[in-house]
């Protein structure tokens, strides 16, 4: 009888060792991918020079969404129906503010009239394609006077790359669309839409009369589906998952110098947190269909956002369209 105990001891401290370094692999593991993924990732200048908004409570991020087409082939720009248009502008751009109340994730419409340094008054998207990240940001923090803290921009390719790493989304169309220039054609209501489908339900402005203002609705989607299938423990539990989203990221992203580690760490996880009680999505309050920022609510809104005062941003202020309700 005590051999046999004996017996069971070593066996015992052998699994219990076997186990320990298991755990200890499964660890340096979850902790190298992303260290590896983050040193591909690009990063660019965003910080305009000049005079710019003191520092602020909380973060806000500014996310980019660029139509630039580079690394796509001529048969993938066909096939998700992008154009051959060449250069970089802006098909998204978008304020997440991450600080004591709810996460907030805003849409800026493209086409918004603002005044761009240098340039008089134009299309906000123009700024980008005139200068660069840092002219955005200067004109958006000039327009605003919000701080800009951080900078992530992902192009076509990157949108299609990481909706397929987490295995496809959920979106909630509320009519049947239909939109041959974007390659488009999905029924109406909640369905599963792999990367090809989600790019083309971000990029469609041609289904409604709403136009980029549905449209930038349509992206705050898809980038909150995104987080939050990223954000399933399935993502970390499956090893080829989390490579795969790992290596979507790093090719997809382009983020700002200074940007470390862990302020992209917080953002990804900032944007798990857009929904529900922890978060709240809305347009730019906008006057109407010209897209011309209401000239009351907007200031109002913005002065929300620096001083971290999301939990009192009222429905009237933050409405899907941006248009009052």
């Amino acid at each position: 009888m005590h051999r046999r105990s004996g017996g069971r001891r070593p066996r015992r401290k052998r699994r219990l060792g076997l186990l320990k370094l298991i755990l200890l692999a499964w660890l340096v593991f979850l902790i190298a991918v992303p260290i590896w993924a983050w040193t591909a990732i690009t990063k660019v200048g965003f910080e305009p020079s000049g005079d710019r908004p003191s520092s602020q409570p909380g973060t806000t991020y500014l996310l980019v969404g660029s139509d630039s087409r580079a690394g796509l082939s001529p048969a993938q720009r066909r096939e998700l129906g992008t154009g051959n248009a060449a250069g970089r502008r802006t098909d998204t751009i978008m304020l997440l503010h991450v600080g004591d109340g709810p996460n907030l994730l805003v849409s800026i419409p493209r086409d918004s009239q603002v005044a761009i340094p240098g340039h008089g008054t134009s299309k906000i998207n123009a700024a980008y394609a005139w200068g660069g990240p840092k002219l955005l940001v200067k004109t958006i923090e000039q327009n605003t006077g919000i701080r800009i803290d951080d900078y992530v921009e992902i192009g076509m390719g990157g949108v299609v790359t990481v909706v397929d790493a987490v295995g496809g989304i959920e979106i909630c169309p509320t009519d049947r669309m239909k939109d041959p220039l974007a390659n488009l054609d999905i029924k109406k209501g909640c369905q599963q839409a792999d990367g090809k489908t989600a790019l083309a339900y971000a990029r469609s402005r041609h289904t409604s009369g709403l136009g980029d203002i549905d449209r930038a609705k349509h992206q705050r989607e898809v980038v909150a589906a995104v987080g939050k299938k990223a954000a399933s423990p399935w993502s970390i539990l499956n090893p080829v998952r989390y490579v795969s989203l790992a290596n979507a990221g790093s090719d997809a992203l382009r983020i700002g110098k200074g940007t470390g580690p862990i302020a992209l760490a917080k953002f990804g996880w900032a944007m798990t947190r857009v929904n529900g009680k922890s978060g709240m999505t809305c347009g730019v309050p906008i006057s109407d269909l010209s897209v011309r920022w209401d000239s009351e609510r907007a200031p109002e809104f913005f002065s929300h956002i620096i001083e971290d005062d999301t939990a009192g941003i009222s429905k009237r202020l933050c409405t899907p369209s941006g248009i009052a309700e």
